[in-house]
């Protein structure tokens, strides 16, 4: 189980807060993913879906842009931190003897899409909505698949990951987006046209 650590947590809040602002001054027009048409749901979402059919019913016309004051700025830092200091990594294989499975880390452990539905869970209780905490697919450094969660709001598409320590504008992450739950339809998916001619991967070495 991971440890708490408040001086790793203050730094990564500074950071955050630095790289954020930097950033969107310098990729103004890119704050936020171009989203194309419909596209396929992974397999362990549309798993998880079967079986907490409850989690996917949400259907919205108008979903929600939230206003990222700087309570909400700290909320983010706040939940991402706690959740990845609460959930032991662990492969499906070692804990489900399966390849993909997507569930909460009832247990807590898993990996990295246990993470992303956690957060998710987490904010919603807090009341954030739903249409703006979306489950994203990346590809990593490695080009393996990886997820993470999209929160959009009016300063642009920010990233909470269990791999990386800060949260972060979109195209400050090291990773190539793939595609992301739909806003209108939690039980849908949308691909992402991710044309950035590269990535800051020093942020993860």
């Amino acid at each position: 189980m991971m440890t708490w650590n408040f001086k790793l947590f203050r730094t990564a809040i500074a950071t955050s807060l630095l790289v954020f602002t930097v950033g969107q001054a310098q990729a103004e027009t890119g704050r936020f993913m171009r989203v194309l048409g419909n596209t396929s749901a992974p397999y362990g979402h549309r798993e998880f879906c079967n079986e907490h059919p409850s989690e996917c019913a949400a259907r919205t016309g108008n979903p929600l842009v939230v206003k990222l004051s700087r309570e909400r700025w700290n909320e983010l830092l706040a939940v991402n931190a706690e959740v990845n200091a609460a959930v032991a990594p662990r492969t499906d294989a070692d804990l489900y003897g399966v390849e993909e499975y997507w569930t909460y880390p009832a247990s807590g452990a898993g990996d990295c899409e246990e993470y992303v539905l956690e957060k998710q869970r987490v904010l919603m209780a807090r009341g954030w909505p739903r249409s703006a905490l979306l489950i994203t697919v990346v590809k990593d450094l490695n080009n393996e698949g990886h997820a993470v969660l999209t929160v959009r709001t009016d300063k642009g598409d920010v990233i909470l990951d269990n791999q990386l320590e800060v949260v972060l504008p979109w195209y400050s992450t090291p990773y190539r987006f793939v595609k992301r739950q739909s806003p209108n339809d939690a039980a849908k998916w949308t691909s992402i046209s991710d044309t950035r001619v590269s990535t800051v991967a020093s942020i993860a070495r």
